[in-house]
């Protein structure tokens, strides 16, 4: 994220049509909002195909790297200090740990599909593609340089990835193809590190760490500014910009963003929402609802069913 820049600059993208079919959702989807996921099930890959009018992303950031087409519409969203629109048949390319939000560009919405793609594997298919090529892995691109691109064909490897990751009964084909798209796009764009990453290696980067790393094993309990600036020596006022600046989100939007993965896996473990709710920090189960809508775009019980339907 680069420290300093503005997240309300002016969207940069260019004009286009979808050639791409939307996909199908269950008949108790909304009109307007529905989303659905499904893993693959060996395991590593995630699908998501959703279309989204009112509803929008509060800024989080993923773990996974993040592959995606938008299929109609126009979405915003703003990451690595700007503002930026995907229009249809542009594609979405963010790095692991890249914070961002999302809402429509337009009143009409934007429909869109995404594949979640671990790190481990990604990192694995550079090394292993590295090994047969010229430069070693040293030199093989592993981040992605600009989070909205214009690349047909990469649009149309990432379709057919979408696609395959959809059918059941073919993680094998799946996995092939979202290698394949994965491997195109690096090529095309990406880069050996991160100049984003790169802006925040400060010299008050470690005592952002030591803060980071407080709101990792606190998620549970009612945090303070005076807490976290106490771990970092700083002021309260110093202590949000210098986070912000660092991580590219305030502290409390990070804290909510480890409350929800903590809550995913402790769903996926069989607790009930109601104790994954008070064991994670949420005030309520509403509560902790209407932070995990705010980020995944579903609510928890309904994102469960879908990561248990593969």
């Amino acid at each position: 994220m680069h420290a300093g820049n503005d997240d309300s600059a002016a969207p940069s993208s260019s004009a286009s049509s979808s050639s791409s079919r939307t996909p199908p959702r269950s008949a108790g989807s909304s009109q307007r909002d529905w989303a659905e996921m499904r893993p693959l099930a060996s395991g590593g890959i995630t699908l998501l195909n959703a279309h989204f009018t009112e509803h929008r992303f509060e800024r989080h950031s993923h773990e996974t790297y993040s592959i995606g087409v938008t299929r109609s519409g126009v979405q915003t969203f703003a990451c690595r200090g700007a503002r930026h629109a995907s229009l249809a048949g542009d594609v979405i390319l963010f790095n692991p740990d890249e914070p961002h939000d999302g809402s429509r560009g337009t009143d009409v919405g934007f429909g869109y599909s995404i594949l979640y793609v671990d790190a481990a594997l990604v990192h694995a298919l550079v090394a292993d593609r590295a090994a047969f090529g010229a430069g070693g892995a040293s030199h093989a691109a592993r981040y992605f340089k600009a989070p909205v691109v214009r690349d047909p064909q990469g649009a149309l490897l990432l379709q057919q990835a979408v696609a395959a990751v959809a059918e059941r009964q073919e993680s094998l084909h799946g996995e092939e193809l979202t290698s394949r798209a994965l491997v195109t796009l690096l090529g095309r764009h990406g880069e050996t590190r991160t100049r984003w990453a790169g802006n925040c290696l400060d010299a008050g980067r470690q005592r952002m760490a030591l803060v980071r790393e407080y709101l990792d094993a606190h998620f549970a309990d009612d945090v303070t500014v005076q807490a976290l600036a106490t771990q970092a020596g700083l002021s309260r006022a110093h202590l949000t910009r210098a986070f912000t600046a660092t991580y590219g989100m305030a502290p409390h939007a990070y804290l909510n963003m480890v409350r929800i993965r903590q809550a995913q896996a402790a769903l996926r473990r069989g607790n009930a929402v109601a104790d994954v709710a008070a064991a994670c920090g949420f005030a309520d189960q509403s509560h902790m609802t209407r932070r995990f809508k705010g980020q995944v775009g579903m609510a928890p019980a309904r994102w469960l069913a879908n990561m248990r339907d593969c």
